[in-house]
């Protein structure tokens, strides 16, 4: 491959990307600022309109991305090593665990964890065929919130990171996710063609991390509201602690990967176990205990009708499909391009078989523990103790967390460390997120200015606080949706694209 870098190692076409969108972005930022009950409209239009319409696509997309990627799990591709042959891990792997699951679900998992096993006990989907608020739909709700968080999810981050893994470390390309078409489109990733992929990958990166800014804040403020009585939940608090948040992030961005990024991945996931063991042992342990292989197990079983219902059938359709795995799917594909790309930075020296088993079977278990010990001891309270966190989950779902939290002893101090892991989790998904932006808008640059990154992760918070004040979760959602749509395609493509490429670097390999 004939390439065409810099001596920093990035394109010596970025500053298109780069301007092209932070132009796009700032106009979007405007328009929120000076029109917010017209960008509300608009965001109620694409959330209603794409997911409705389109929601067969997201569905299609996101069973090819894991038919594909456990097809790499178990081919003869499965022993490439990215870098090559003689290439070394540059993380540990309990480092490496760490890095990925923080970037990967951080915020999202926490926010949902008890408020989404609640919804879908009370409301579960019609496939399932059971009455709400029993027993089977207890076990129904942990299966399908099982599914929004497991394969389907990590399948799509694991395409598009050893997409980037393999052109970069393999083949010499930049970083950056044109690199994954050389075998499509050859010279032109350099041209029109690559500058469109690369500037579609910052948009669905900065509203896909948006929305789990979003969800992180008003969790943030429900925990302090809970913690202290004072401010009360409201988009303008809300605002502020995306403000300071943002900041933490910027000094974590700024200070690299190595530094500020591991050691605040490391960080929360230890506090994070310390609460889950917690919760666990303070919680109904034997419950858990016997739910959790019961859960995965109807996870599994499940799976393929779940994978492919697309609520055609009905007198009428309850939409709830649109309003839950559509918009996981898409959240999940606009999430893809820093997180794919964040895993492909930390992943150099691992074979594909090792990437695909760490990236994909990992993080689905241990999301799955993690919603077993939350979401489970919300159901058994639910079911067989005092309830009240369903009622609050239908007031405020930012609220679920610390409800169930109250009942608990040391429920204060277990409660304050939440927030703290709330906290952490914002700042690495921001911080992620900037270094991914940056690389991208740097041509494949893995050291871009620090004007650069400031400003990315500062446009990250600002994006987040403008659509919590257009239209709440609502906003949230629309953007993901909008965002995962075009990157859909482009995901799509890069299959036959890296398919094509390890066909040949298995050939040359003999």
């Amino acid at each position: 491959m004939e390439l065409k870098t810099t001596k920093s190692g990035g394109l010596s076409i970025q500053p298109t990307v780069f301007w092209v969108s932070a132009v796009v972005i700032t106009g979007f930022v405007l328009w929120g600022v000076l029109a917010n009950k017209s960008l509300a409209a608009f965001s109620g239009n694409i959330l209603s309109n794409l997911s409705a319409g389109m929601g067969w696509f997201f569905i299609a997309a996101a069973n090819i991305f894991l038919v594909y990627t456990v097809y790499l799990f178990f081919s003869k591709f499965g022993s490439i090593r990215l870098g090559g042959k003689d290439a070394e891990p540059e993380f540990s792997t309990t480092a490496w665990f760490s890095m990925l699951f923080s970037a990967g679900m951080g915020i999202g998992l926490v926010f949902w964890s008890v408020g989404e096993p609640m919804w879908h006990f009370i409301g579960p989907p019609s496939l399932f065929g059971v009455e709400g608020s029993t027993g089977a739909s207890a076990q129904t709700a942990m299966a399908v919130t099982i599914f929004h968080w497991g394969f389907h999810a990590w399948a799509i981050y694991a395409i598009i990171g050893l997409a980037l893994a393999f052109f970069c470390f393999n083949k010499g390309l930049p970083l950056t996710p044109r690199s994954a078409f050389y075998p499509l489109i050859g010279d032109k990733i350099y041209g029109f063609w690559g500058h469109l992929i690369d500037i579609i990958a910052v948009f669905a990166t900065i509203f896909g991390l948006a929305t789990s800014l979003g969800l992180g804040a008003t969790q943030v403020n429900a925990g302090l509201t809970k913690l202290f009585g004072v401010a009360e939940s409201s988009v303008a608090v809300q605002v502020i602690l995306i403000a300071i948040i943002t900041g933490i992030a910027i000094i974590s961005v700024v200070t690299g990967l190595k530094k500020g990024v591991k050691l605040l991945s490391q960080f929360n996931v230890y506090l994070a176990l310390i609460l889950a063991v917690f919760v666990f042992i303070a919680g109904p342990t034997l419950f858990l205990v016997d739910s959790l292989g019961q859960n995965i197990g109807s996870y599994l079983t499940n799976l393929i009708a779940l994978s492919t219902w697309t609520e055609s059938y009905g007198p009428v359709e309850t939409g709830w499909q649109h309003g839950w795995t559509v918009f996981y799917w898409a959240w999940w594909i606009a999430w893809s391009p820093f997180v794919g790309m964040f895993i492909a930075r930390i992943s150099k020296g691992r074979t594909i078989r090792q990437f695909v088993g760490g990236v994909l079977f990992v993080p689905t278990f241990v999301s799955s523990i993690w919603l077993t010990i939350f979401g489970g001891s919300a159901l058994h309270r639910e079911l067989y103790g005092g309830g009240g966190i369903l009622d609050a989950v239908k007031n405020n779902v930012a609220t679920a967390m610390f409800e169930l939290l109250a009942t608990f002893p040391l429920a204060e101090v277990a409660s304050f460390l939440m927030v703290i892991v709330i906290i952490t989790f914002f700042v690495t998904s921001s911080d992620s997120g900037s270094l991914v932006v940056d690389t991208i808008t740097s041509g494949g640059n893995l050291h871009p200015p620090v004007v650069q990154k400031v400003f990315w992760a500062s446009a990250e918070g600002i994006v987040a606080a403008v659509l919590l004040i257009s239209g709440g979760l609502g906003a949230l959602q629309s953007s993901s949706i909008a965002a995962g749509f075009p990157f859909a395609i482009i995901l799509l493509l890069m299959v036959v694209s890296l398919h094509k490429g390890l066909k040949q670097e298995k050939m040359a390999m003999g």
